[in-house]
């Protein structure tokens, strides 16, 4: 039998704590989940590590949007890799492009060196390259340690196909993580199609706020209407029942 790695996409320390009592190997810390995630801060870091003893990644990623960074910018994830290495983070998460959907390679290149030590996973960022195949032996020079990824599509289930390529192209020197839309209703049709090893989740249920007084006609989100009185949090539960509906086969 396949021995599986589960990571759980968390959005804050109390996720972290969720999806090490639900069975997770490892984590990937994020803010800002309505963007696709960005860098958290120094606290929500450093109580993650405080918390747990499974593997903790924090995502390096200044802003959302494209994956194309000012020189600013790239100071900015340089400076976020050594708060992390220093908050005690086991990897980091990132990837940068060119206009044209390449790897950025003088910038990976910086940030590589700058995570010298730690585990290093290329994002979502490779669900926007021109090239997938040549992009990821460029990260198998690199010394990247994996990629997520859902195949160019969606959901990974929607992008089973190219995920399955790729396994088969990685031959073990990179890790295909398939990610997005991985839920317990598709884990074990994917690992199939897939031969994937590793599987990237959030586990995620709203919970509702204890607000009593209420005023449904503001939004801090401005003109993005976000539901302000419930919040996405990873639960014990959905990540444990995620797990056994692979593990369990």
């Amino acid at each position: 039998m396949m021995n599986y790695t589960f990571e759980i996409c968390a959005n804050s320390a109390e996720s972290c704590v969720a999806a090490q009592q639900g069975g997770a190997h490892r984590v990937e810390l994020c803010a800002s989940m309505p963007e696709g995630g960005t860098t958290p801060s120094w606290g929500e870091i450093k109580l993650a590590r405080k918390l747990i003893d499974i593997r903790l990644h924090v995502i390096i990623r200044p802003r959302g949007g494209d994956f194309l960074y000012s020189p600013l910018e790239v100071d900015i994830m340089e400076e976020d890799i050594r708060m992390a290495r220093e908050a005690g983070a086991d990897g980091v998460v990132f990837g940068c492009l060119t206009p044209d959907g390449e790897l950025d390679m003088p910038v990976m290149q910086r940030l590589m060196k700058a995570a010298e030590g730690m585990s290093v996973t290329f994002h979502r960022a490779f669900d926007y390259v021109a090239h997938p195949d040549e992009v990821l032996e460029q990260l198998v020079e690199l010394g990247v340690n994996r990629i997520l990824t859902s195949g160019q599509q969606p959901s990974a289930p929607q992008g089973a196909e190219l995920l399955s390529q790729l396994v088969k192209q990685a031959a073990g020197r990179i890790i295909i993580m398939p990610g997005c839309g991985v839920n317990e209703s598709n884990i074990a049709e994917l690992a199939r199609k897939t031969g994937a090893s590793e599987f990237h989740f959030s586990a995620r249920e709203n919970r509702e706020s204890r607000m009593q007084l209420r005023n449904p006609a503001l939004s801090m989100g401005g003109a993005v209407q976000i539901d302000e009185y419930s919040h996405p949090v990873t639960t014990p539960e959905r990540v444990r029942r995620t797990i056994e509906s692979l593990t369990v086969l």
